[in-house]
């Protein structure tokens, strides 16, 4: 095994609020992570740090070998595939599929003059096949639904064979159909040892696919847990990150919560 995150301390401050504080973490190339928190617990900021496109207030990031603030940020993103909402919003609508997931080669968002090869297109049309969007590779972006939207980006993340995939609340704004769809995938995705090392960004344990090894726990910037998951994703921790008493299960793989109130009395 080899270390894929090694965050040490590490604080990010905006005026006087500290977006993380005092953070620390660890990923090896094996694990496949959640991290899971409320919203404003700093899931977010994360993510942008480990993608090398934030850094931090304080303390120490060391990704894939290399450390932020002595590595060129420009030959670190290319080795980190990533997919969020900030990301869907700077794709052109006019773009065919084919196209938003190929020009992930050059790193660019939008085709222009670049020239992609045999090998470039037959890595698309394999990852497009792998996130079952091949059938969309001549539909354009803007009229894709959110769960193509969605696929077509992890595809995108995916084209350049990254050593660290970063899904941003992949299955948020999807209906119950297009979100049980995506989580198969990624179930496959998370249980593929041939798959990148991954971390995905969600609010809600449910939406945790089969395959995840470790949770992140984030409450107001602050770590509340972190481990393998069946040891993180317990009624009293996940009831102290969100404030509300929960009763936790797990049933044939997926994990289930629920808020643990007393009945109100009826008057």
């Amino acid at each position: 095994m080899s270390t894929v995150i090694d965050v040490s301390d590490v604080t990010v401050r905006r005026g006087r609020a500290f977006l993380l504080d005092h953070v620390s973490w660890h990923v090896e190339d094996t694990d496949r992570w959640v991290i899971i928190g409320p919203n404003g617990a700093g899931k977010t900021t994360l993510l942008q740090v480990v993608s090398a496109r934030m850094f931090p207030t304080g303390g120490t990031v060391d990704l894939l070998g290399e450390r932020l603030g002595r590595v060129d940020v420009f030959e670190l993103r290319p080795r980190i595939g990533i997919a969020s909402a900030a990301l869907e919003t700077q794709i052109p609508a006019d773009e065919a599929v084919r196209d938003v997931v190929m020009s992930a080669s050059y790193g660019v968002l939008g085709r222009w003059r670049e020239h992609y090869g045999t090998v470039d297109q037959a890595r698309a049309e394999r990852v497009m096949s792998q996130l079952r969007v091949d059938h969309l590779a001549a539909r354009v972006f803007g009229t894709l639904s959110e769960g193509e939207r969605q696929r077509t980006q992890i595809a995108r993340a995916l084209m350049t064979d990254p050593e660290l995939l970063l899904l941003d609340e992949p299955t948020a704004g999807l209906d119950l159909a297009g979100r049980e769809l995506l989580l198969a995938t990624l179930s496959e995705l998370a249980q593929d040892p041939g798959a990148p090392t991954s971390v995905m960004v969600t609010h809600h344990v449910e939406e945790i696919p089969e395959g995840i090894t470790h949770g992140l726990l984030l409450k107001q910037g602050r770590v509340v847990a972190a481990g393998p998951l069946e040891t993180v994703l317990t009624t009293e921790a996940l009831s102290r990150t969100f404030d509300l008493p929960l009763r936790i299960v797990r049933v044939d793989g997926r994990w289930h919560a629920q808020a643990a109130l007393a009945p109100r009395r009826a008057w």
